[in-house]
């Protein structure tokens, strides 16, 4: 059973997908005991950026045909991703855009701001630092952390660089903090998790190039670019 738990944790890192909470990883396309399906929540956080840049055209109202040729699948999935969450349009006369965004980010938890903490100020951290897209969708980095002494007490974007083992003090005197992300090398990638799930950060996005094991309560999502870019090296080679 330990076997089957470990393996689907790594394969559930190596994937992208967040493990779900009794432990297991969700297989794409498949709800576990009535959850929603992960891939139904990766194409609604799609649906979301079409329906957003739709608006800023001034489109006041689209079809799930329309939705889905716009998200490159079919107009039943469309239809049967929404109607996990309620009925949002009319038929024959399709969505109303500002009405369906609103409605998809409150699915997605969009609806109010979450704190986010950064560990790991280097290339990549300081990369991911500049993307302007977290505080539009309201994911606001509060705090800055590294193991780094010539990283420590500067300042990146208007925050101090603290130091990990300061995490506990600073959760204790800014608030609770939900979701960590982790931009360090993968030998302390774990110790990373570790002092971050020990003061209570519930979501974790890994950019380490390793699985992590966490909580089954804390959700875990992680991003191997290096593996990305050798899966994409392997289809290139087949051609």
């Amino acid at each position: 059973m330990a076997k089957r738990k470990a393996k689907a944790t790594k394969t559930a890192a190596k994937s992208g997908r967040p493990r779900s909470p009794s432990g297991s990883s969700r297989k794409q396309g498949r709800a576990i005991k009535g959850e929603i399906p992960y891939s139904t929540i990766v194409r609604l956080a799609q649906y979301l950026r079409i329906l957003e840049r739709l608006q800023t055209v001034g489109t006041g109202k689209i079809s799930s045909n329309e939705l889905a040729r716009e998200a490159k699948v079919n107009s039943f999935l469309v239809r049967k991703d929404l109607s996990y969450f309620g009925e949002f349009g009319v038929r024959g006369v399709g969505y109303e855009i500002k009405s369906l965004i609103r409605e998809v980010r409150k699915i997605l938890g969009l609806n109010r701001e979450r704190r986010v903490i950064l560990v790991g100020v280097g290339h990549l951290g300081r990369a991911l630092l500049s993307y302007k897209g977290f505080a539009e969708e309201g994911f606001c980095i509060c705090g800055l952390f590294d193991s780094d002494p010539a990283k420590i007490g500067t300042t990146v974007r208007n925050l101090e660089v603290r130091s990990i083992f300061t995490l506990e003090e600073f959760v204790e005197s800014n608030g609770a903090v939900e979701i960590g992300i982790i931009a360090v090398p993968a030998f302390s990638a774990q110790f990373v998790a570790n002092t971050l799930v020990a003061v209570g950060v519930k979501g974790l996005l890994n950019f380490a190039p390793i699985p992590l094991t966490a909580p089954p309560h804390v959700i875990t999502v992680s991003v191997d670019l290096t593996t990305n870019l050798e899966v994409i090296s392997y289809y290139l080679s087949q051609r």
